[in-house]
């Protein structure tokens, strides 16, 4: 499964706080574009491997990627992510965790780190849901409210299997792409819960940071 983050979202429901590692508080121009979450691996039952044994996380193994790895897959607050040796660290490290997972232990002693995570770039740049949705006419507004069912067709129709969406409130937090092991696309088959459903008619909010040093941004609060 890969799954996409609506920064709008992210940064509405988070607490405001600003720091360098913050996306939310670097940007001068507004947020919108989905940006990856993970890339995850599942039974397709709502269960899913954890924390397999493998590599460490190594960030001086993907310093070519930083700069892009910083754009398009992003942490969205200041808090240290859980890492799988009981632990915190980088949100990708937290990530990395769940990479173990998809790929097996002999590819990963062949191939470099850093080209597991363009694996995950690499399919977000191939697969590139803004794009699909700004096609159809579903962009970033505060003011516009989609038929969810719309928006679930435009990914239906240009990659032939059924997305999943996240929302918080009325606003899309999260879209998912599920594949088969051999990066096939297949439904994305598991109910999303209650809590975090989407209504028939969902946002796409926009937001605008105000850079760092600033404990306020602009956009519309979520609606619960």
């Amino acid at each position: 499964m890969l799954s996409f983050l609506w920064p709008g979202t992210a940064c509405l429901s988070s607490d405001g706080e600003c720091c360098p590692s913050n996306a939310c508080c670097r940007r001068s121009s507004a947020l919108t574009e989905f940006t990856i979450h993970g890339l995850w691996p599942d039974y397709n039952d709502g269960t899913w491997p954890a924390c397999c044994p493998g590599k460490r996380f190594d960030i001086k193994k993907i310093s070519t990627l930083l700069s892009t790895m910083k754009k398009y897959w992003p942490s969205y607050n200041c808090e240290s992510s859980s890492n799988c040796h009981g632990g915190t660290g980088l949100f990708w490290e937290h990530e990395w965790g769940k990479l173990l997972e998809k790929f097996s232990s002999a590819w990963l002693n062949i191939f470099p780190l850093c080209l597991k995570y363009w694996t995950v770039l690499n399919l977000y740049f191939k697969y590139n849901v803004t794009e699909v949705l700004r096609e159809a006419g579903y962009v970033a507004s505060n003011c516009e409210k989609y038929p969810l069912g719309g928006i679930v067709s435009a990914i239906e129709k240009a990659y032939h299997a059924t997305p999943a969406l996240v929302c918080s409130g009325d606003a899309v937090e999260e879209l998912r792409l599920c594949f088969c092991k051999d990066f096939k696309f297949r439904d994305c088959g598991v109910e999303i819960p209650p809590e975090s459903s989407c209504p028939e008619y969902v946002s796409l909010p926009e937001f605008i940071a105000l850079g760092l040093g600033n404990k306020e941004a602009k956009g519309s609060k979520l609606e619960t």
